[in-house]
């Protein structure tokens, strides 16, 4: 894990247009990055959500991203845990933040984490300014990539509290539904979210899917019998 402080930079160059944080971003970039992020919005929601092996679909279709899509090297992820890093620190300098950086890699993805100082105003209700945030590093990344990113990003231990949390909501439920047979549906969250629940569900033997359409997407528990008779919705 390396920390990189807000201030070790100070005197340095100041960070460049290629993260939109140096100068004013262009109409071409602007335009790329909605571009982007449009083409990208469903192979976000499904790659951080899936938790297991995907399942087919009524359609055959598998949720997730697509697997013959090369894993990246150590090397790639590095390099977007460093891009994003210089990214974010430029974002807690431009609005006057103190906070420690983080780079680290859990599976195959990095994480960059804002540590140090309790920022609630980068986290928001229910983490929407944390999401927002995370998405616009991503496309920070892809503009110095070309590669779409997985990159998790996390501030002041945001994600950590809210995985315990959300665990124990999805065992709580899964309890509920082997005791009375009857599918639990949970509020709305984010794929992050989702993906922890499926997780904690999947853990106790049941199973679970997810329903709507964003952002009112949430998590329906099935009961055990109703997983194995009606297969067709799948993860995602």
């Amino acid at each position: 894990m390396v920390a990189v402080t807000g201030d070790d930079n100070a005197g340095g160059p100041a960070p460049t247009d290629s993260t939109g944080i140096g100068g004013a971003i262009s109409a071409d970039d602007l335009a790329a990055d909605q571009e982007f992020a449009a083409e990208s919005a469903d192979y976000m929601t499904e790659s951080d959500e899936v938790a297991a092996p995907a399942a087919p679909t009524a359609d055959g279709d598998h949720d997730g991203a697509d697997a013959s899509e090369d894993a990246p090297s150590a090397g790639d992820l590095e390099q977007e845990s460093e891009i994003a890093a210089d990214y974010i620190e430029g974002l807690l300098d431009v609005a006057d933040l103190d906070g420690d950086i983080d780079m680290d890699v859990e599976g195959d993805r990095p994480v960059v984490s804002v540590v140090g100082a309790t920022l609630t105003e980068l986290v928001g209700p229910k983490g929407e300014v944390l999401e927002a945030l995370q998405e616009l590093t991503r496309l920070a990344v892809h503009r110095q990539t070309g590669n779409r990113s997985r990159i998790m990003l996390d501030v002041g231990g945001y994600r950590a509290r809210r995985r315990q949390e959300l665990a124990e909501l999805g065992r709580t439920a899964a309890e509920e539904v082997s005791r009375t047979g009857v599918p639990q549906r949970l509020e709305a969250m984010t794929p992050f979210e989702r993906k922890v629940v499926h997780d904690a569900v999947a853990a106790v033997g049941l199973r679970s899917e997810s329903e709507g359409e964003e952002p009112a997407r949430r998590v329906v528990v099935l009961p055990a019998e109703e997983a194995v008779m009606e297969p067709t919705g799948g993860q995602g």
